[in-house]
């Protein structure tokens, strides 16, 4: 009788002892828990992505070494980050020499803006010159060599991935490819067309096999290879994702205007204005209307890079013509 007392009062005490360690666990999952009204919250104000540039001098001179475009006190991360989803830097690398990079990144672009080299991986090594540009899957360590002063403008999706809380696992796609020489032809090949002129964009969406439904340059990252012919205005567009735009080449007198709204003919009311400076780069806020203007006789390319390839397979995108 003894021992049965004993073991109900063990069974009791127990039971009390989970009841007390349950109500703990509880409010300790609660602590962070909190409430709003739908309307106050259902559309929170966020950071704007700034009017920023990423000035050529940054990459003329110095040393080699990774120049990071961090805008990450304008948008609010505790990571470096240019855009929400997307990260650019300039590489600048010295004749002979050479530099390591890394992201935790799923995609990796890379544009040559001068220069020649390589770039070294578990793929092999890839030869690279001026105007190629290439994408690597993956965060996995690169070597890049340069056999005469280079620069290279890269852009990863690093801040997605550091948003999430993940690291990448697995390659989306192979390292890939577009020769400045197949650039040129194929954005030859369609601007040659006579409704050319009349087109909101004269360029070529550079794409991968391994991205079939988005057609963009790997699944999350999105570019564009577009020439802005002289004496042209490429009419205001918009969409949802932020672009990068790396001006490739151009004379004094070609720039974007960038604003909010159209007039009742179709021109951006009160814009801000982006003169393109060859090897800069400047940045297109998501949902803001924009304009290309070259007032020279020289045509212009530039080379925006967009997590859009992300916002076309999430439906988001939203890309609207004027």
């Amino acid at each position: 009788m003894d021992d049965m007392t004993h073991t109900q009062a063990d069974s009791q005490a127990d039971s009390q002892a989970d009841t007390a360690a349950q109500q703990g666990t509880l409010q300790d999952f609660g602590a962070d828990a909190q409430f709003f009204e739908y309307t106050a919250a259902a559309d929170p104000v966020v950071a704007k992505i700034p009017f920023a540039i990423f000035h050529a001098r940054e990459h003329e001179s110095g040393a080699t070494r990774e120049i990071v475009w961090d805008l990450s006190g304008d948008i609010g991360t505790e990571w470096e980050a240019t855009s929400p989803n997307l990260l650019a830097s300039f590489l600048r690398i010295r004749a002979g020499e050479r530099l390591h990079t890394q992201a935790r990144a799923t995609s990796r672009m890379f544009h040559v803006i001068r220069g020649s080299g390589e770039t070294r991986g578990s793929f092999g090594a890839m030869r690279w010159s001026k105007g190629d540009l290439f994408a690597l899957p993956g965060g996995e360590r690169v070597e890049h060599t340069a056999f005469e002063d280079a620069a290279l403008y890269t852009v990863s999706d690093s801040p997605l991935l550091c948003y999430l809380g993940v690291e990448p696992k697995e390659s989306r796609f192979r390292p890939t490819l577009h020769s400045a020489e197949r650039m040129l032809a194929e954005m030859r090949k369609v601007n040659n067309d006579p409704e050319a002129r009349q087109r909101n964009r004269n360029g070529v969406l550079l794409a991968n096999k391994a991205a079939p439904l988005t057609m963009t340059l790997t699944h999350c990252l999105w570019s564009l290879f577009n020439e802005l012919p002289a004496r042209v205005v490429q009419k205001p567009h918009r969409h949802n994702s932020v672009a990068l735009d790396l001006c490739v080449a151009a004379a004094p007198g070609t720039y974007t205007l960038i604003g909010e709204q159209l007039d009742a003919q179709g021109v951006i009311v009160n814009p801000v204005r982006r003169d393109w400076v060859p090897g800069s780069a400047f940045v297109t806020p998501p949902g803001l209307w924009h304009s290309h203007h070259n007032e020279t006789d020289v045509p212009a390319i530039v080379l925006p890079v967009q997590d859009a390839g992300l916002h076309t397979w999430m439906r988001t995108l939203d890309i609207r013509f004027a």
